[in-house]
């Protein structure tokens, strides 16, 4: 791991130890500077799980990726600086009600002075710094206010919600247990190669801003600075150029 390739992929440049300063300052840079996208899905190129992958992609050709690269190479960073750090496997919730399958999504625990920290780079719009795994008291984040609690149906996990309205809206469940990165392979096979998987049905990069968020998909781009939000359409074929404006990412140079 090139740590210092990756601070600089990330523009963090405060000084780096084992400490929630760095913990937090270096989610937060992460998320800035590396966009959520699945754009190999529709390109064809195929997502392998292995560190050198992620780390040639994200930070040497300046691309992002979905939840197993970005947090797969994250959980890489934290624990060559020194964190006590591990994979975890979380369960999204759907807009049907249900949790999807065990590995839908990977998250990392941070254990630092005895206390448990949720960190993730990568499950798109959700905290710009890390959660204290701290039960029914809301946390609140410059992108909004989170609870976790026990999840009622099975109490090995821990719901993560969003506070909407007084309301709690699930996001996703997680076990804390400790997993390796070969545990994750056939979701990722399967979210690259079913058309049951969202991210099989359309393209999509997106990156937080200091203000609010860029989201580019097929045909539009949508961005949000505080309360106001821009939209343009375009038709498909354009899709390059607004990633290339948007993000600096230009598919055809990637090697």
């Amino acid at each position: 791991m090139d740590v210092s390739a990756y601070l600089n992929r990330i523009n963090y440049t405060a000084s780096v130890g084992t400490d929630k300063q760095t913990l937090f300052g270096l989610q937060k840079a992460h998320l800035l500077s590396v966009p959520f996208e699945n754009l190999d899905i529709h390109y064809n190129v195929p997502i392998t799980l292995e560190t050198a992958f992620f780390f040639k992609k994200i930070v040497l050709q300046n691309r992002g990726g979905f939840c197993y690269e970005l947090n797969g190479l994250f959980y890489e960073l934290l624990h060559a600086i020194g964190f006590d750090v591990h994979r975890v496997s979380a369960r999204v919730h759907d807009k049907n009600g249900v949790y999807s399958p065990e590995y839908d999504h990977m998250a990392l625990l941070v254990t630092l002075d005895d206390i448990k920290y949720l960190v993730d780079v990568g499950f798109g719009k959700f905290t710009l710094e890390p959660l204290t795994i701290n039960l029914n008291v809301p946390q609140h984040d410059l992108y909004g206010t989170f609870v976790l609690d026990s999840y009622e149906t099975d109490l090995a996990y821990i719901k993560v919600s969003e506070l909407s309205n007084g309301n709690r809206v699930p996001q996703y469940i997680f076990n804390p247990k400790p997993r390796s990165l070969d545990e994750f392979e056939g979701m990722c096979n399967y979210h690259q190669t079913s058309p049951d998987s969202h991210f099989t049905r359309k393209k999509v990069i997106s990156i937080s801003t200091e203000k609010g968020r860029i989201t580019l998909n097929n045909n539009s781009l949508k961005v949000t600075k505080g309360s106001d939000t821009e939209e343009i359409q375009f038709h498909e074929n354009q899709f390059e150029e607004y990633l290339k404006k948007y993000f600096d990412i230009d598919l055809n140079s990637a090697n």
